[in-house]
């Protein structure tokens, strides 16, 4: 009941901004710590059951809840089957897998389920007490990361009508996070030095240091404590004056690390 309670209060605080105060949806979502398609929603259902700020004197938590979800009743937290949140998490680690894909087959199960706004605030509230994750803060123009993207891209060639993948090549700046992005035809050692002349056109500069995942384009030896990098790729940091930093993955108890490896 008190989680009941607490997500009633929000919604009127989220009433309460947008009617009283006349607070934006990016500030109403940015106070209230929902997403904004989230205060959208609550903000079209309040609407649309015709309710107003301030909200009718003697009106309990009940009454609202009556009034914007009127399809599911009085349907608290604990009524409704709460979704495998350790098992979620684990298959948005996979690649192309999204939280409107996972909510869909979480719909296809429960009669009684969660709108999509809702399932996207619970799981960022469950997610909020897993492990701490260091927060990096980068200068401007210090450093550049690169890397092909996981999933592929399918294109036809026009001459031959073959079916092809195309590979995606990202290089993003760390402190403004400005990406540039092109599809290659391969990882071959061609297209990844060309990626990166033609990023630094786009960026029209180069950064300090080029930090790259342990590619095997770009890194000869995979060591740990002395990555070895590819002959070509080293002259392309001597002509450019940057440096390039081999991001390196080790497993410790079981867990894997990832520390960036000054070369």
């Amino acid at each position: 009941m008190a989680r009941k309670r607490l997500f009633m209060r929000k919604i009127k605080e989220i009433l309460r901004l947008r009617w009283d105060s006349g607070l934006s949806i990016r500030g109403i979502a940015k106070s209230c710590s929902v997403g904004r398609e989230t205060v959208r929603e609550y903000l079209r259902r309040a609407s649309e059951a015709g309710l107003s700020w301030p909200l009718p004197d003697g009106m309990s938590d009940t009454d609202l809840e009556y009034q914007l979800f009127p399809s599911v009743g009085i349907l608290t937290y604990r009524e409704r089957k709460p979704p495998d949140w350790a098992k979620i998490y684990q298959e948005l680690t996979r690649k192309g897998v999204t939280r409107k894909l996972l909510w869909t087959e979480y719909c296809e199960g429960e009669e009684n389920s969660y709108s999509y706004s809702q399932f996207c605030e619970l799981y960022s509230h469950w997610a909020k007490h897993l492990n701490p994750v260091l927060r990096l803060h980068h200068k401007g123009g210090e450093k550049v990361f690169i890397d092909y993207a996981g999933l592929t891209i399918p294109y036809r060639d026009a001459k031959t009508g073959d079916q092809h993948q195309a590979q995606v090549f990202v290089a993003t700046q760390g402190a403004s996070s400005y990406t540039y992005a092109e599809a290659q035809s391969s990882q071959d050692l061609t297209c990844w030095i060309g990626g990166h002349v033609r990023a630094f056109e786009y960026f029209n500069g180069v950064s300090r240091a080029v930090v790259i995942d342990n590619l095997k384009t770009g890194v000869t030896s995979a060591c740990f404590y002395e990555p070895e990098l590819n002959a070509t790729y080293q002259e392309l940091a001597v002509h450019y004056g940057t440096a390039v930093l081999p991001k390196i993955q080790e497993k410790e108890g079981g867990i894997k690390k990832t520390c960036i490896k000054s070369s």
